[in-house]
């Protein structure tokens, strides 16, 4: 079976969609090696070692117009090379899929992650959400199978967009194998030197917009500053949100108490941009901290199940169903609660140790395997 693949995210995306994409290739060619994988993408980078694997091939522009305009490419262009490659079956991992693929003699599936641009409408400009939406529609419409990574999409899909409920299957997905290893501790303190890391801290890991909400995180931190004096680790960017944050926690006294992995040297490293020294720096932390305000998933919960690390995340959208009674819960709006949940993990060592015990048992319902199973099963029944 061949099988082909949007893989602009896998090489270009550092978050989100990008390790959705690393996570589901590397999970599906570990169980099934026997596959042919095809992926389509303007470039090659680094973030995803394709080289490594023998059954894994890239198509790129096949000319210099394509290569300047690579969206038209992967909107157009891309189905004569489509045709081409021979495919069983064509998935598209990022929402879509191109266009005239439907005229094509093979079968296609789509993965849907949110709607968050339709409950949260605010937070997209216009022209972005009509885009989304006619590219989800559009997709939705002529996939022979939709996967949604959550009830919470799948629901969203069926109301929002009146999806029909026996063409979606709800597929959660697995995390990059490397968080289920245990870091030695020469490992961990290498790690710790590298990036400087206190020897205690709590961790965010996400973009920094909006709607991932780390000034709640900070205006908890700022309610317990002169009673917990624990640093908070962040692995992601951002602009405008970014600079929020800082000039909230300057204005508190207590800015020092941020730690932004992404300004540091070794960031620019590929252990950093690949995520290989993420399990070190999870499994060092107190717990992760996961304010978000909506979520398709929320693949760091998982992450942080899987190294052991006690979560405190919000209680909305698809987060419960990820992390289930392996969790301390708050209102995204309730940093009062956020505070106390922080104070908690900081000062009991056995609640942290249950939720640590929770964690790795709720983690293994969404273990590689079977998440390699369900994606074939839904390939092998088109």
């Amino acid at each position: 079976m061949n099988i082909g693949y949007d893989g602009k995210r896998a090489f270009q995306n550092k978050t989100g969609l990008g390790n959705y994409s690393r996570s589901l290739l590397s999970i599906l060619n570990r169980y099934f090696p026997q596959l042919q994988y095809t992926l389509f993408a303007p470039k090659k980078t680094n973030l995803f070692d394709i080289d490594s694997y023998h059954n894994f091939q890239t198509i790129q522009p096949p000319n210099f117009f394509y290569k300047k305009l690579p969206s038209l490419w992967r909107r157009i262009g891309i189905v004569k090379q489509i045709d081409q490659a021979h495919l069983d079956i064509y998935h598209g991992l990022s929402n879509e899929l191109p266009k005239n693929i439907e005229k094509l003699n093979i079968k296609t599936v789509v993965t849907i992650h949110d709607l968050i641009f339709e409950r949260f409408p605010k937070t997209y400009h216009l022209d972005e959400r009509y885009t989304h939406r006619w590219k989800i529609k559009r997709a939705c419409k002529i996939a022979d199978a939709v996967i949604a990574i959550s009830e919470q999409t799948k629901n969203d899909l069926i109301e929002l967009y009146g999806v029909s409920p026996q063409k979606i299957t709800v597929c959660y997905q697995s995390c990059n194998p490397i968080f289920e290893k245990t870091i030695s501790e020469i490992e961990k303190n290498n790690v710790k030197k590298k990036y400087q890391l206190p020897d205690q801290y709590f961790l965010f890991v996400s973009s920094i917009t909006a709607r991932k909400n780390l000034i709640a995180i900070c205006r908890a931190m700022i309610i317990l500053k002169d009673t917990l004096a624990i640093p908070l680790v962040i692995i992601g960017d951002g602009k405008i949100e970014k600079n929020e944050v800082k000039q909230l926690m300057k204005e508190s006294g207590i800015e020092h108490r941020l730690l932004f992995l992404n300004e540091l040297s070794a960031a620019k490293e590929d252990s950093f941009t690949s995520a290989a020294d993420f399990p070190a720096i999870y499994q060092q932390a107190l717990a992760l901290v996961y304010p978000s305000i909506f979520e398709g998933f929320g693949l760091p919960i998982l992450e942080a199940m899987w190294s052991g690390l006690p979560v405190i995340c919000s209680s909305v959208s698809s987060m419960p169903e990820v992390a289930e009674d392996a969790a301390l819960y708050f209102s995204p709006e309730d940093t009062n609660q956020l505070a106390q949940h922080l104070q908690a993990i900081a000062s009991d060592q056995q609640l942290a140790k249950i939720l640590k015990d929770k964690g790795r048992e709720q983690a293994k319902k969404f273990s590689t395997e079977n998440y390699a199973n369900q994606i074939i099963k839904i390939y092998k029944s088109l």
